[in-house]
């Protein structure tokens, strides 16, 4: 993914902004939201996932506290398919935001976890049954 061409970005009034194709608007531009971006153009442009079935920023209750997902997925049925959490470059994808993600997903319920900082990316399919996860080597192209 980090041969991804970068999204749009313009300088209005001294600040840097990031183009978001999903909300058709620019935003303040950020390390994280720069590494959002490109995973979005990544689902959409080359693994066809459809922009309506694409949330970003959705809210999510765990441990009555509200939290902000970073991308959600939705399957045809309207349930989560997949979870997106994206770091800044400079963050290392380690066990605690790994933990992070899982435990976002247990409100949540995905089939698959992608934790990315832009330049590594860890793609795991989520098993509830056996209380497993499972690496794969890449996002899974839209069916």
């Amino acid at each position: 993914m980090s041969g991804q061409q970068r999204p749009p970005i313009i300088e209005k009034a001294g600040k840097v902004y990031i183009y978001d194709q999903l909300r058709h608007k620019y935003l303040l531009w950020t390390p994280e939201e720069e590494v959002r971006q490109q995973v979005l153009a990544h689902l959409i442009d080359d693994l066809h996932y459809p922009k309506g079935l694409i949330a970003v920023e959705a809210g999510l209750r765990y441990n009555k506290r509200m939290k902000r997902t970073d991308i959600v997925v939705y399957n045809n049925q309207g349930k989560p398919h997949m979870l997106v959490e994206c770091k800044r470059p400079q963050t290392k994808i380690g066990k605690e935001a790994i933990f992070q993600l899982a435990t976002y997903n247990n409100a949540l319920d995905a089939n698959i976890l992608v934790l990315t900082n832009g330049d590594e990316m860890i793609c795991l399919r989520a098993n509830r049954e056996e209380n497993k996860l499972t690496a794969l080597e890449s996002i899974p192209p839209y069916k």
